[in-house]
């Protein structure tokens, strides 16, 4: 009687509870690797250009001079990181 209840549960955390621990780590992950100029997406559908990052809050930059500032649990995905110099310099020569 006990043996198809242990399985019940193991099925269950295998489907829900472990992809659900990852994908959260993985957020965890991505917001804290943000850094200035990247591009974001809130999770009201505001896409942002991130100034500053603070454990408590992070900055974007939605327009030339309209800034707000959102808690790291509302950065909903990550559209570009910031390019780095080379990759800077090659689409600049590609030009």
């Amino acid at each position: 009687m006990l043996v198809p209840f242990a399985m019940m549960f193991l099925i269950f955390y295998m489907l829900v509870f472990r992809p659900q621990t990852k994908a959260r780590q993985e957020h965890e992950r991505m917001v804290k690797n943000l850094k200035k100029h990247d591009e974001v997406v809130t999770t009201g559908g505001m896409f942002g250009t991130v100034v500053n990052v603070r454990p408590e809050s992070i900055t974007l930059r939605v327009d030339e001079n309209v800034r707000i500032e959102v808690e790291p649990a509302a950065i909903a995905r990550l559209v570009k990181q910031k390019a780095k110099a080379s990759d800077a310099q090659l689409a600049e020569a590609k030009s």
